[in-house]
């Protein structure tokens, strides 16, 4: 009886002791150099962005951080001797009478303005839900305040407001109430430039939002107006809490702009009067170019306060995404 030996190709296939040989070297080499093209594909996507983040933000982080820790005059941005000086300046920024009152309006100008432009931006996106004629021509209309340059926005504010030819004043006369000093006052000032900034905010937390109920399947609509269901309670068990992820990121995004608001100010008010709207962004231009002798130092010291607390508000947003996501 003659057994039939097949033939072997020893380059896919081989026995060593009675065990097969895995995988043969040119296919080995094979698979070793795609991944390898793949990720150098991956590094040249990367590239481009990587350098953005580096050239605009990691480098004037670094600057405006050494910034705070030195000692620098215009003398010594020409010749580069700053004298290093630690946290010298922050200690001159915490001591100086003007941070109490400019943290509080920084703070009061970040909540009233968050709230107001949700509360308003949530409002018109829920009724240009309903899908009505000419809806889609007014959402269009409501986002030319967000279209137009702040500096346009500002003085258009500053007009309407000014006490002696403003449009406003002069509807309060209208209706028999007396002028208001509304920029120039300092009981009025910072509520001035809330008013101008949310005017300016609401299209933005319009358009996040009404995307965001776009993705509410309409289904459950139903199902709740057959249970009887009014429309507040549609809104408070069905609306509120699927918005919930694009509300975060909807406040989050208008903490950061809102933080570093400055344009609106200066043009209205500068600040004042008596700094009765200056708030760390406007403070700290003030510090480092408002005046005849410029305080770099103490200037990105306010500057850093102000980037470190978007960061905080930043990590606690991640946080709770992510408590959301493992819940």
């Amino acid at each position: 009886m003659k057994h039939t030996t097949l033939p072997t190709d020893h380059r896919s296939t081989g026995v060593r002791n009675g065990a097969a040989i895995a995988a043969p070297p040119r296919d080995r080499r094979r698979k070793r150099r795609r991944p390898a093209s793949q990720q150098w594909a991956a590094w040249g996507f990367l590239a481009p962005v990587t350098l953005y983040l580096a050239l605009f933000y990691a480098y004037p982080l670094y600057r405006n951080l050494d910034l705070s820790l030195r000692n620098y005059t215009v003398r010594s941005f020409v010749q580069g001797d700053a004298p290093f000086t630690g946290l010298a300046n922050y200690r001159t920024v915490f001591d100086n009478p003007t941070f109490a009152p400019a943290l509080l309006h920084t703070a009061v100008f970040t909540a009233a303005c968050l709230v107001f432009q949700y509360a308003i931006g949530l409002a018109l996106a829920v009724f240009f839900n309903q899908h009505f004629r000419l809806s889609a021509t007014l959402r269009a209309l409501f986002l030319v305040p967000w279209l137009l340059p702040l500096i346009v926005s500002a003085s258009t504010w500053s007009w309407m407001l000014n006490s002696d030819s403003g449009i406003v004043n002069a509807t309060l006369h209208a209706v028999g109430i007396g002028p208001v000093n509304w920029l120039t006052s300092p009981s009025w000032s910072l509520t001035s430039v809330i008013i101008a900034n949310i005017w300016i905010g609401v299209p933005f937390n319009l358009v996040v939002l009404y995307s965001g109920l776009q993705s509410i399947p309409t289904s459950l609509y139903e199902a709740a107006a057959l249970d009887g269901a009014s429309a507040w309670r549609r809104f408070w068990s069905i609306t509120f809490p699927l918005l919930r992820p694009v509300s975060a990121i909807t406040l989050l995004l208008g903490l950061v702009y809102t933080l570093k608001v400055f344009d609106i100010i200066w043009i209205m008010t500068k600040g004042g009067p008596a700094d009765s709207s200056t708030t760390f962004a406007t403070w700290s231009y003030q510090l480092g170019f408002g005046n005849l002798l410029p305080a770099f130092g103490p200037g990105a010291a306010v500057g850093n306060l102000l980037v470190v607390a978007a960061l905080v508000f930043g990590l606690i947003y991640l946080k709770v995404q992510r408590k959301q996501a493992l819940s």
